[in-house]
C-alpha cells in the first residue's frame, strides 16, 4: 500500500487531524494538506502520485523531423546504402539543414520498430582497429561472387585505399586469375600511383606462400617484387584483417541486390559498378573517416605515399594531429626549436592535420580543406600569413 493511501485513509476515514499524520509518517503537514486536498478533488487518482513529465517541451524534435528521419531510413534502406543513425544525421545536416544527435535518431527509430536488436553481435570496440596514415600507403584488394539474372556466377574483383577507403579499380570477370589480379594492378597504379605496400587474404591469385614453395611466385607477387612494394597478406583464420575491402564489398552487393534491373550479363553488371562506385567515392558519407568525408575527398587532399626505394631517405616526413589556438596559430618544433604557424582567428580552436615533409607544411582541416601551405623559414619563430611589403 502506498504512503499516499495510507495518509488519505487515516485523514478522511479515521478522522486524525493532519499534523498527527504528518508526525505519525514522517511527512511535512503541508505536504498531507496538499494531498488530501487532491483527494478530495480528484478521487481515487490521488493515491498515484502524480506523473513529472513537463506539459509542454519546447527543445523537443519536431513532428515533422521525425518524420523525416523515419523516411531517409526508409529510403537509404531501399537504395542498399547504410541507413545508420550516423548516416541520417549527416543527410538532416547537408541536405535538410537540420541538426539532430545520433542518440535522437537512434532513440526514434527504435521507438517506431525501426531497429533489430543483435545481442550477439560482436561489439566494435572488441576489434583491434588499424589504419593507414597516408594514401597509397596501403591498398587492400579482394574478389567477391555475384550471380546474373540466369543465375551464372561472376566474380567482382576490388583494389582499395585503406587510408580513405577510396574505391580505385572495381571490376567483374567470370572468374578471377592471377593474371587478371596483375593486370588490374597495373591499371589501377598507372591511374593512382605506386602503393607502398598491398593487403590481400591468402588466396592463390594473390599469393602462392601457404602452397609449399610449389610453383614460384604468381603474377601479383612477381609484379610487386619488381617494384619494391611491400606485400602483406592476413592471418589464415582472421578474415578481419582485410575489413575495409570485405566491408566495401558487402555495401556494394547490398546496393546491387536492391536495384530494380538485375544484370543479364557482365556488361550490365559493370555498368552497376560503375555507377555504384562513383556514388560510393564521391557522395555517400563514410562513418570511419574525419566529419563522415566522403573517400574521395580525403584521397585527393592528403599526400601520397610511395615504395620505400621511392621515397627521398633523407627527409622527414610526418602526420601531425592538432588543435589551432584562440589566436590562429599552431606550433609545430623543427630541429628542436619551436616555430609559431599563423592560421587566422577564423579558424580559432580547429581540429587540424600537418602534414610535414622536412621543411615543407601543409595544414588541412578535418574535412581536408587546405587552411595554409608554406616552408618554415628556421630564422625567425613566427611564420606570418603574408610577407611584409618590405621583405623579398
Amino acid at each position: 500500500m502506498s504512503r499516499a493511501r495510507l495518509v488519505i485513509t487515516a485523514v478522511v476515514v479515521e478522522g486524525r487531524s493532519q499534523g498527527e499524520v504528518a508526525r505519525t509518517y514522517g511527512v511535512s503537514k503541508g505536504w498531507v494538506s496538499k494531498l488530501v486536498a487532491r483527494y478530495r478533488a480528484e478521487g481515487e487518482t490521488a493515491f498515484e502520485a502524480r506523473s513529472r513529465r513537463p506539459k509542454t517541451s519546447p527543445r523537443a524534435t519536431a513532428p515533422e523531423t521525425v518524420e523525416l528521419i523515419v523516411r531517409l531510413r526508409k529510403e537509404l534502406s531501399e537504395q542498399g546504402l547504410d541507413a545508420g543513425p550516423d548516416t541520417i544525421a549527416w543527410h538532416l545536416e547537408h541536405h535538410h539543414q537540420v541538426t539532430v544527435s545520433r542518440a535522437t535518431i537512434a532513440r526514434y527509430l527504435t521507438a517506431r520498430g525501426l531497429v533489430t536488436p543483435q545481442p550477439n553481435k560482436r561489439p566494435r570496440s572488441s576489434y583491434i582497429r588499424f589504419q593507414a596514415e597516408l594514401p597509397n600507403q596501403t591498398w587492400q584488394a579482394d574478389f567477391t561472387h555475384y550471380r546474373l539474372v540466369d543465375e551464372t556466377d561472376t566474380e567482382i574483383l576490388t583494389w582499395l585505399d585503406d587510408c580513405s577507403r577510396y574505391a580505385l579499380h572495381v571490376t567483374a570477370w567470370p572468374r578471377v586469375t592471377g593474371p587478371i589480379v596483375r593486370d588490374t594492378f597495373r591499371q589501377t597504379a598507372a591511374a593512382h600511383g605506386v602503393p607502398a605496400s598491398t593487403l590481400t587474404d591468402n588466396g592463390m591469385v594473390f599469393t602462392t606462400r601457404l602452397a609449399g614453395g610449389r610453383g614460384g611466385r604468381n603474377a601479383l607477387e612477381a609484379e610487386l617484387r619488381r617494384l619494391h612494394i611491400r606485400q602483406k597478406n592476413s592471418t589464415p583464420g582472421h578474415p578481419t584483417t582485410c575489413g575495409k575491402v570485405e566491408r566495401f564489398q558487402q555495401t556494394m552487393k547490398n546496393w546491387l541486390h536492391t536495384q530494380p534491373d538485375q544484370p543479364a550479363d557482365i556488361l550490365a553488371l559493370q555498368e552497376l559498378i560503375d555507377r555504384f562506385t562513383q556514388i560510393y567515392n564521391h557522395q555517400r558519407p563514410h562513418r570511419s573517416l574525419p566529419h563522415r568525408a566522403t573517400p574521395a575527398a580525403i584521397y585527393t587532399a592528403l599526400p601520397k605515399d610511395l615504395p620505400a626505394t621511392s621515397r627521398d631517405h633523407d627527409a622527414h616526413t610526418r602526420i601531425r594531429h592538432d588543435r589551432i589556438d584562440d589566436t590562429g596559430v599552431v606550433t609545430l618544433r623543427v630541429h628542436g626549436r619551436l616555430h609559431h604557424i599563423g592560421i587566422g582567428r577564423p579558424h580559432a580552436r580547429t581540429h587540424i592535420i600537418m602534414l610535414i615533409n622536412d621543411l615543407h607544411v601543409r595544414v588541412v582541416d578535418a574535412t581536408t580543406e587546405l587552411l595554409r601551405e608554406l616552408t618554415i623559414d628556421t630564422t625567425r619563430d613566427y611564420q606570418p600569413q603574408r610577407k611584409k611589403p618590405s621583405e623579398p
